[in-house]
């Protein structure tokens, strides 16, 4: 009996140590530790520590970012997914240099001649081009990647006023998005109800502004050469212009807004993939889509026998006409190619 109630009264005592070093604790967030070190002055208060997520291996909840990309042109903003919009591993850096075209020397060029193309996007082969889907990239359509290119990589623009297109006039980023805004002018106009009375009104000024819409063409210069030291037939793309139809004085025309140099904008179109409307996992970059020339063209000018530099256009006013003139220069060229070779 003595043994037991001497172990009886150890737990108790250890019980009661336990609860008047804890018990205070107990149901209470936050504590203070008093500092009784200093001889001198009132003992020192501070806060006890919040364990911190890397003394407690428990990951901080993400704080909500609502980061946006601008994208060129229209004034549009496509905010940027908060969560990983595919199952793949999208951390790394995708992107990739384009290939180093191969060097063309002029003293082996047998033939050269330059061609100037359209892409018409509302053609099946090339609906890619106006596809209005919008990633962490931006919007898709490629007019929309060119004002990226040009607001965003750096891309110089160059002036086609005149039918310029040897890149002599460079553009900055606010004068490209000038002709996308258009601008504000006001006229008198005559009031129905007191003709002697005339009123002040704003009207838009469409010359400078196209419809987004009307942005479907895409003019192409190339040059094509036959190089005797690789023993074959190179093409070439040296600039992309896009191409808007606007309304002047109530008749529908075309204006050329502006020109890109084309190898200045290899690396940028190596960031976007084409729209693959069979096979999500079948996409190509823009890139590959033009070395590869998976488009539909028709042409409209050549330098090939042309000494007044004119286009098909007033050439041939028969539509049809300047498509087949067009089909009789793809063969020409073909031909050449063909004749340099013996069986």
């Amino acid at each position: 009996m003595k043994k037991i109630f001497i172990i009886g009264l150890a737990v108790s005592a250890i019980s009661i140590s336990a609860n008047a070093q804890f018990g205070g604790l107990k149901g209470k967030k936050t504590a203070t530790v008093v500092d009784t070190t200093k001889k001198t002055g009132a003992p020192s208060v501070t806060p006890a520590v919040t364990p911190s997520a890397s003394s407690t291996g428990v990951p901080p909840k993400p704080v909500k970012s609502y980061d946006t990309t601008i994208v060129g042109g229209f004034g549009e903003v496509v905010p940027k997914s908060l969560r990983n919009e595919t199952l793949a591993d999208r951390k790394t850096d995708r992107s990739k240099n384009p290939l180093d075209y191969e060097d063309l020397r002029e003293d082996d060029w047998l033939y050269s001649e330059f061609i100037w193309r359209e892409i018409d996007a509302r053609e099946k082969m090339n609906q890619s081009f106006l596809y209005p889907g919008k990633d962490n990239t931006g919007d898709q359509r490629f007019f929309s990647i060119l004002l990226n290119a040009i607001q965003n990589d750096k891309v110089a623009a160059f002036s086609a006023e005149g039918g310029d297109d040897r890149f002599t006039k460079e553009l900055n980023y606010d004068e490209v998005s000038k002709m996308m805004k258009g601008k504000l002018d006001t006229i008198l106009v005559q009031n129905a109800t007191y003709p002697t009375v005339y009123d002040t009104s704003i009207i838009v000024d469409t010359k400078f502004a196209p419809n987004p819409d009307s942005i479907y063409t895409f003019r192409l210069k190339e040059q094509w050469i036959v190089d005797k030291e690789a023993g074959r037939l190179f093409c070439r793309i040296i600039g992309i212009a896009p191409v808007a139809k606007i309304m002047i004085s109530g008749k529908s025309t075309t204006k050329t807004l502006f020109w890109v140099y084309y190898p200045d904008l290899r690396k940028t179109l190596n960031k976007y993939n084409v729209y693959n409307p069979k096979n999500y996992a079948g996409r190509m970059t823009w890139e590959e889509l033009f070395e590869s020339r998976f488009f539909s063209s028709y042409i409209v000018k050549s330098s090939n026998n042309n000494p007044n530099d004119k286009s098909l256009s007033q050439l041939f006013k028969n539509p049809l006409f300047r498509l087949l003139e067009g089909e009789n220069i793809k063969e020409r060229i073909f031909n050449y190619e063909q004749d340099l070779w013996s069986y």
